[in-house]
């Protein structure tokens, strides 16, 4: 008996040891070779908030990107850089987690002034310690899904930062887009005989009509609008822990972060949508999408496109894709990013 109590008194104990490991196990990214080479990982103060920050390239002389995820509140850190080998040979390519998200979160900060337009004042801040460390007096700004809505406004609000905005999965009218989602979703159901998510999903339009929701994101992924030539990367809490970005406290960073940045700020997105709030661009634009995204659709993203105000202004298809049209084929966004800005 005493010794089958030692023997789980030892199990515990170890079970312990190994979660205390996990959570705060050290964080890093692969070193790049080279003299003029960059590959930080680290917390920097920008606009009264610490934010994670990613820098990775070949040669700080290059362009630089700075990425603006989605969610709102996914991080993309855990796996970006899986994805963005092709681009750091040509381009310095930053990726941050947002005020409340991923790393960026942090229990003991006060995130009830939380909102789309703050995020939009981190980014433009965010924007000018990033022109100024890499020395670049412009800097290419992309937003992804989410991010769009944040990374739109500060271009509109301060084109002169930026060489241009590239804006993936981009948003714009919400509730159009929405139903346009809950219409596929319905029809895929339909096609493949699944009668219980057919009613259910109906169930939903009105909803949806009245900005009160969004298509919900599994039935999306499930009918393959969300991602066809990978598996979606945004939310896999064993993936992020795997990464050499993120340990265990991270991953419960990351899950706090989502919930409560999109309690904060689906409102927004939902009622104000980008359409109305932006209407002229004063720099180059380009949209970036998949032909078969349906978390922020192909029509009302290129609808919104004709309708802007911009001398400069391209909406590029990439056909195989949907959502994630940067991961799902990278040579082709690589060549093209290569192709666009470096030639």
């Amino acid at each position: 008996m005493k010794k089958t109590k030692k023997l789980i008194i030892c199990i515990l104990v170890s079970i312990v040891v190994v979660l205390i490991g996990a959570l705060f196990s050290p964080t890093w990214t692969a070193s790049i070779e080279g003299e003029n080479s960059i590959s930080v990982l680290e917390q920097l103060e920008v606009n009264g908030s610490n934010h994670e920050v990613l820098i990775r390239g070949n040669n700080t002389d290059n362009p630089v990107i700075l990425f603006v995820h989605g969610g709102p509140g996914s991080s993309e850190i855990p796996y970006a850089s899986q994805y963005q080998d092709l681009l750091e040979q040509d381009f310095t390519v930053v990726q941050y987690d947002q005020r409340a998200s991923g790393k960026s979160y942090h229990f003991t900060e006060d995130y009830s002034n939380l909102s789309t337009d703050l995020l939009v004042e981190d980014l433009l801040a965010m924007s000018d310690y990033i022109s100024k460390r890499l020395n670049k007096e412009k800097i290419i700004l992309i937003g992804h899904s989410a991010g769009t809505y944040i990374a739109t406004q500060a271009a509109y609000q301060s084109p002169e930062k930026y060489e241009a905005y590239i804006g993936i999965g981009q948003m714009s009218d919400t509730i159009e887009s929405e139903l346009e989602s809950l219409a596929f979703c319905i029809d895929q159901a339909e096609k493949e005989g699944n009668m219980e998510d057919v009613t259910y999903l109906q169930g939903l339009d009105e909803d949806i009509k009245n900005g009160d929701t969004v298509t919900p994101r599994n039935y999306v992924m499930k009918y393959g609008g969300t991602s066809r030539l990978i598996e979606n990367p945004d939310g896999n809490s064993l993936n992020n822990f795997l990464s050499k970005e993120y340990n265990l406290l991270d991953v419960i960073r990351y899950n706090y972060g989502i919930s409560y940045s999109q309690k904060m700020m689906l409102p927004d997105l939902l009622k104000k949508p980008l359409p109305n709030i932006v209407t002229k661009l004063e720099l180059p634009v380009y949209f970036v999408m998949g032909k078969h995204d349906y978390h922020t659709t192909y029509s009302t993203a290129k609808k919104y496109l004709d309708t802007l105000n911009a001398e400069q202004k391209e909406f590029i298809t990439f056909e195989k894709s949907a959502h994630y049209p940067q991961f799902e084929e990278k040579e082709k966004f690589y060549e093209w990013m290569s192709t666009t800005f470096t030639q």
